[in-house]
């Protein structure tokens, strides 16, 4: 679990005391590919964090199986809005391969927040980049072009390619899958 803390520290060090906190609330479970780690129409109750593999959030959208977001070792993955308004979700969370994930308590952290300032501190600058990365992300849809958001994918997630089937990542551009063979082959 020594991944979760050195993930925590460029947000913010924590002492040993909150250290431990947070240790005690959180629990290593492996998960095959494949498994829906939450439901579409479940409400997030639990963050996680990937020590190994790799997870996608998705929903359906007119039929079609759309991912949001990729997550892979050493990321968080979690149903933000739900956690936070307590209404289920109307997205889900795969795994895509086998995957040692750190599974945080959403109740019991918050509950740390009053006695651990320096806890809530931390969780409110990941929940920070999470938005900004949130909004970077609807902003490449926005402004750039398939074969930009397809260069940028390559240059922040390089093995993802090998790891994902290309449905998802054409789903996560935006694209059709046949769009995104003639991007590939133009590249190649």
């Amino acid at each position: 679990m020594q991944s979760l803390i050195h993930f925590f520290n460029p947000f913010q060090i924590l002492n040993q005391e909150a250290q431990n906190q947070i240790l005690a609330i959180s629990t290593l479970q492996e998960f095959k590919k494949n498994t829906i780690l939450q439901p579409i129409g479940h409400t997030c109750q639990t963050i996680y964090f990937i020590q190994k593999g790799l997870a996608r959030i998705f929903y359906y959208k007119d039929g079609h199986d759309i991912t949001e977001y990729f997550a892979h070792e050493n990321q968080i993955i979690a149903r933000v809005e739900s956690l936070f308004s307590q209404r289920p979700s109307q997205k889900g969370i795969q795994i895509l391969e086998d995957s040692e994930i750190i599974a945080i308590s959403a109740a019991r952290l918050f509950a740390l927040y009053d006695d651990y300032p320096r806890i809530e501190r931390l969780f409110r600058k990941i929940f920070e980049q999470g938005y900004v990365d949130t909004v970077n992300r609807l902003e490449s849809l926005q402004f750039h072009s398939a074969e930009e958001r397809y260069h940028r994918l390559v240059q922040d997630m390089p093995d993802l390619l090998q790891r994902v089937p290309l449905k998802h990542i054409a789903a996560y551009l935006g694209i059709t899958q046949v769009s995104l063979s003639r991007i590939r082959a133009a590249v190649k």
